[in-house]
């Protein structure tokens, strides 16, 4: 049995009849219907021999291609299109993923153009599908070259060869220290009222202990419940062990159920552990007898099934769905993972890993064979775009049904390779713990302010890896500086904070170099602002008063208000008023009056609730200006000013002293009680 024939789209079990075949055709398709692919093509090719009819070669090929033997099956489908010029895509699909495993990369490129413009037959050079399909699909192709000449990661992936058989041994799951996994040990009889007395090799779930996966004869088959008739494969457990999904044929309780085409197609089954042994089994309720549905991934907080199926509405040959598990052990409605991870062939064996690293298998990326393994990371809950895994875990051949315990340092996947013992086998990945050539990188840098390049002490810094997790925190001393040692070659951001500023993040990639230099600047929060001494204020509309007058207008109570909201928002900050008016009047007055308008700004924010230790004010007369109306000028016939450019000089400002801990300008301070 191939793993091409677990999943949801290829022929699983066909019932359906045929009439007016010679008695050798009945014999090569009872053993195909019935999966026996080797006693099949045993037949089919003895009748290619005498005569090659398109029926016979599609069925040899199509025993090759579920085999795994791409090979034999492109030369088979070869000589099929070179007789009988056929126009079917199915045949020319199968076609060019037969070139495609074997390395003919340029003559899959040329059949898969011919299937898109079968397809799409007003496909033209400028047509959108050809940028979206084809294009894309000749970058996988051709791309194939390079992601052979990958350096192999740093694990050692051995052949479980007393656990695998001639058969196909796959589907790792762990279970209380031991290991399951599906394999036709042996060939069972079985009877339908369709098939009278046909043999198959039947997949059941087998156990073995994991310190025993080497010694012979230490395998047993898992429950007598869950084992049935027809297969069972792919394992996943609920996070308490209590509940268990795997995969069967549409087969429950003795009763088995075909599709319109006559195929019994594949369901997830749960199975509830009471009283020591697995009771309740029954289907879960997105299955159909018109779909498959298979392979179950259970996500570490039991709250999501990850699956594959060939559903309504699945983008390619088989899809990755998930679907959400509710507390009462309901189950909402099934969600496609969208064009992020499926494409238009074959995705299927999900494995959500405690990380929420999705592994899945795929012949519709770039890789190395016709099934790559491949990863996708989760960021900001959604899944990103997949990364091949590359040798030692993918090969030339078919690689499938990873999945790994990050505790354990290990995992398992299952593959034809060359090498092996039988048709798929089991393997096992280790870390290699060699004493690996260090490279670290100092990295180091500065905070400062943004206006002033004035350098900023005690600043927070935060370390994240290029997935969003904290690496490191540290403090900027006293100059704003701060380091990390961090390891070549890995993508970070770092965000500096302090108190009164905006954060600044800066992204970085260290290098082998011997250091490496960051610059952050941190702008002021929007409740300061410099003013054109470059002094900073509290951000405020300016504060006006009458000519001749020190009371608080309305529109300055107004303003004083949001002064003692932003003192009170800022409990550390001290605050100096300064106080202005225009160059009318004597200077000595002016004065005078410039300290009685400080004064008075000074009692209305203590009034409201502000320590008289924090808030103290200075008049200033005319001695600041903003504008051309000096003493001289007002009272000249020379230069004239109006109303409101005097106005413009009868301020009050608010000058922050401490910022950051340090007087940003002395200046004298009085204080009114």
């Amino acid at each position: 049995m191939k793993k091409l024939l677990y999943i949801t789209i290829l022929v699983l079990c066909s019932l359906s009849n045929t009439f007016g075949q010679t008695p050798a055709t009945k014999l090569a398709d009872t053993y195909y219907e019935n999966l026996s692919y080797v006693k099949a093509i045993q037949e089919y090719k003895i009748l290619a021999e005498k005569n090659p009819t398109a029926y016979v070669l599609k069925r040899l090929g199509d025993s090759y291609y579920s085999s795994l033997r791409m090979k034999e099956a492109a030369v088979t489908y070869a000589k099929l299109f070179t007789i009988y010029n056929l126009k079917d895509s199915d045949y020319i699909f199968k076609y060019a993923q037969s070139l495609k495993s074997i390395g003919r990369f340029e003559d899959a490129l040329y059949w898969m153009e011919k299937y898109q413009k079968i397809k799409s037959p007003n496909l033209t050079s400028n047509n959108i599908v050809k940028r979206e399909i084809i294009i894309p699909q000749k970058e996988i192709i051709t791309n194939q070259k390079v992601a052979n000449k990958k350096p192999a990661s740093k694990f050692i992936l051995e052949n479980l060869y007393q656990l695998n058989t001639p058969f196909s041994d796959f589907g790792v799951a762990e279970y209380q220290n031991t290991i399951l996994f599906s394999s036709p040990r042996k060939l069972r009889e079985i009877s339908t009222d369709v098939n009278e007395g046909k043999r198959g090799n039947y997949l059941d779930i087998y156990q073995v202990n994991e310190e025993e996966v080497d010694l012979k004869d230490r395998k047993k088959r898992f429950s007598k419940r869950v084992n049935a008739k027809f297969h069972e494969s792919s394992i996943s457990f609920s996070p308490d062990y209590n509940v268990m999904y795997f995969t069967r044929n549409n087969y429950n309780y003795g009763d088995y159920r075909v599709d319109g085409s006559g195929y019994i197609n594949l369901k997830i089954y749960k199975a509830d552990f009471i009283n020591n042994s697995w009771q309740n089994i029954m289907e879960l309720p997105f299955c159909s007898d018109n779909y498959s549905v298979g392979h179950p991934s259970v996500s570490k907080d039991g709250r999501l099934l990850y699956f594959v199926s060939d559903m309504p509405g699945s983008l390619g040959e088989t899809d990755l769905f998930v679907v959400d598990i509710n507390s009462d052990g309901t189950f909402n409605a099934p969600r496609n993972l969208g064009n992020t991870i499926n494409t238009k062939g074959r995705e299927m064996f999900p494995f959500i890993a405690d990380d929420n690293t999705l592994y899945f298998s795929s012949d519709g990326y770039k890789g190395k064979g016709s099934l790559d393994i491949f990863e996708s990371k989760m960021i900001n809950q959604e899944f990103q775009s997949p990364i091949n895994l590359d040798a030692p875990f993918n090969s030339k051949a078919d690689d499938f049904a990873f999945s790994i315990n990050p505790e354990k340092n290990k995992g398992y996947l299952s593959s034809n390779r060359k090498g092996g013992k039988g048709d798929d086998d089991i393997y096992r990945f280790k870390k290699e713990f060699e004493e690996p050539e260090i490279c670290n990188q100092l990295v180091s840098g500065t905070v400062r302010e943004s206006k002033f390049k004035k350098r900023l002490p005690n600043a927070k810094l935060v370390l994240k890896d290029y997935i969003g997790n904290i690496v490191d925190e540290t403090i900027a001393d006293e100059l704003g500086r701060f380091n990390f040692e961090l390891p070549c070659h890995k993508k970070y951001t770092v965000t500096g904070s302090k108190e009164y500023y905006k954060p600044d993040t800066e992204s970085f990639v260290t290098t082998g170099a011997v250091g490496l230099e960051l610059d952050l600047t941190l702008d002021i929060i929007d409740d300061f602002v410099y003013n054109y001494k470059n002094e900073l204020i509290i951000k405020i509309n300016s504060i006006y008063f009458d000519y001749d007058k020190s009371n608080i207008r309305s529109d300055a109570a107004r303003e004083l208000d949001h002064i003692v909201k932003v003192m009170k928002k800022y409990p550390k900050i001290i605050v100096t008023s300064t106080s202005h008016t225009d160059a009318r009047g004597k200077e000595s007055y002016n004065e005078r009056l410039s300290q009685s308008r400080a004064e008075s700004s000074v009692d209305y924010i203590i009034y409201n609730g502000i320590d008289y230790d924090r808030i103290s004010g200075k008049g200033y007369g005319e001695s600041q200006l903003t504008n051309k109306c000096t003493d001289n000028d007002a009272h000249s016939n020379t230069v004239k000013c109006t109303e409101i450019e005097h106005q413009a000089n009868r301020r009050t400002s608010f000058v922050i002293l401490n910022v950051d801990g340090s007087t940003i300008k002395s200046r004298p301070i009085m204080r009114f009680k």
